[in-house]
């Protein structure tokens, strides 16, 4: 029998600020360690080019091999770090990225986000900080929140009748990160040709004020930088979660086999977002794609498993918490690091790949296009014709009434339910930030990011 959540706001407040202690705690003695890697990177790149004469592709953390690797807009956009130190770039940074994480939130909770509370809310705050891809998002100085909320708010616009004016988050984000390119596929998918083509100027045209503003990296870039992987990091290194990360480590080298594997998920991705589109649940269809684009990208640092957070939404507004807590435990746990040295026979398998076996799971069972009778829409519709019911995220149960500790927690549209990680304190098992802090440690993209081949551990 499962112990009853407090129903005073002492008892409440009390919770959370226990819940606060436990995650400080987990957070203070299992340190994190990226050491802001990425933003040092990207810092570094910029600071070189502005200030010194320097190329932007030339930089390289001392020390290491690895320097800038996303498209040319991406240094334009952060050309304001050129401004600061940085300290001061760093703490910029944390700020965005909490404003971003709250924009998500906001989006995936939908129009009922009052209703969750301060007590919610703040179960969610602490349910987050457990979650091993946002911790290393935060801690890298990394941009997958970025720009999540801006594709995020394309389904938005979607969902509420808005439509024409979708497609503009999704090219900025494709012209930062090649990985976001595929949403202008969901849009191609679900016969939304106007945002597709909106999504697609606004990518060529970023990338074409980038070429006007450096010619030089945009030609490396595009003709050598893109297709240099070692650039980017190893491909059997654990923290690569996608298919060809799973290929490495099972030793199987052939391009041949990763391709019939991607097109095989992007034939399962296209049935299924194209059903979710037609239902009118775009937050099944963005969930799906960002599922997809996990999976098929060359590189999938786990950092970049924050595009799952729409999956947990959709788990938990199709009336399936505990599968959800289920898995965002596991997600917080940070288990694959078990096999950092050795991911083979079965156990690893099965370990290492943990997080891509989950992101393979979902593309293929997450409930989409099957709404629940009764759930609020807030779909206005720019048809004359009757339009199909459209979901918003979920609705949650208020603060008031109880529920299991062990498989939900107030969440904002269901995106963090709470497993065995979010009841019982911190996670058992040995985390990425056991390893001590390497003068390489990971960083990030499919291919534009800044990660080690290895960081090894001390």
């Amino acid at each position: 029998m499962t112990p009853a959540l407090p129903r005073t706001d002492r008892g409440r407040l009390l919770l959370v600020l226990a819940l606060a202690a436990l995650v400080t705690l987990f957070t203070a003695t299992v340190p994190l360690l990226r050491d802001w890697f990425d933003l040092r990177v990207y810092y570094g790149s910029i600071d070189s080019w502005v200030h010194h004469g320097g190329r932007v592709y030339d930089y390289r953390v001392p020390g290491t091999p690895y320097g800038f690797t996303y498209p040319p807009f991406a240094a334009v956009a952060m050309l304001p770090m050129a401004l600061l130190g940085l300290h001061a770039a760093i703490a910029v940074a944390l700020l965005l990225n909490l404003a971003a994480l709250a924009v998500v939130l906001r989006l995936l909770a939908g129009p009922d986000w009052r209703h969750h509370g301060w007590y919610g809310w703040a179960l969610t705050a602490c349910l987050l900080a457990l979650f091993e891809p946002l911790r290393d998002t935060f801690s890298f100085g990394q941009v997958n929140l970025l720009l999540l909320a801006l594709v995020l708010a394309d389904a938005t616009l979607l969902a509420t009748g808005r439509g024409r004016l979708a497609g503009v988050g999704i090219g900025l984000a494709a012209a930062i990160k090649l990985t976001p390119a595929l949403f202008i596929g969901l849009l191609l998918v679900a016969g939304r040709r106007r945002a597709a083509a909106v999504a697609t100027a606004v990518a060529a045209g970023a990338t074409a004020l980038a070429a006007g503003v450096d010619p030089d990296a945009s030609r490396f870039y595009w003709t050598e930088a893109l297709w240099d992987t070692d650039r980017v990091g190893r491909l059997g290194y654990v923290s690569n979660q996608s298919v060809q990360g799973v290929l490495a480590r099972l030793g199987e080298p052939d391009r041949a086999v990763w391709a019939v594997a991607v097109l095989l998920i992007l034939g399962v991705w296209a049935l299924r977002t194209r059903r979710a589109a037609a239902a009118g649940d775009w937050t099944a269809a963005f969930a799906l794609t960002g599922l997809a684009a996990c999976l098929v990208s060359p590189i999938t640092w786990v950092h970049h498993l924050v595009w799952l957070l729409p999956s947990f939404a959709v788990l938990v507004r199709a009336g399936r918490p505990r599968v959800a807590g289920a898995l965002y435990g596991v997600l917080c746990t940070s288990v694959v690091w078990l096999w950092f040295d050795d991911a083979s026979g079965v156990d690893g398998v099965l370990g290492s790949n943990t997080y891509a076996w989950i992101t393979l799971g979902l593309l293929l069972w997450l409930p989409a296009g099957q709404l629940r009778p009764g759930l609020r829409t807030g779909i206005r519709s720019t048809s004359t014709t009757t339009a199909a019911p459209v979901p918003t995220a979920p609705a949650i149960s208020p603060a008031s009434v109880q529920t299991d500790p062990c498989t939900a927690a107030a969440t904002a549209g269901g995106v963090v339910t709470a497993g065995p990680a979010g009841a019982g304190g911190a996670p058992s098992e040995p985390t990425a930030s056991t390893f001590p802090a390497d003068p390489k440690p990971q960083s990030s993209s499919e291919r534009a990011s800044s990660y080690t081949a290895d960081p090894s551990p001390s």
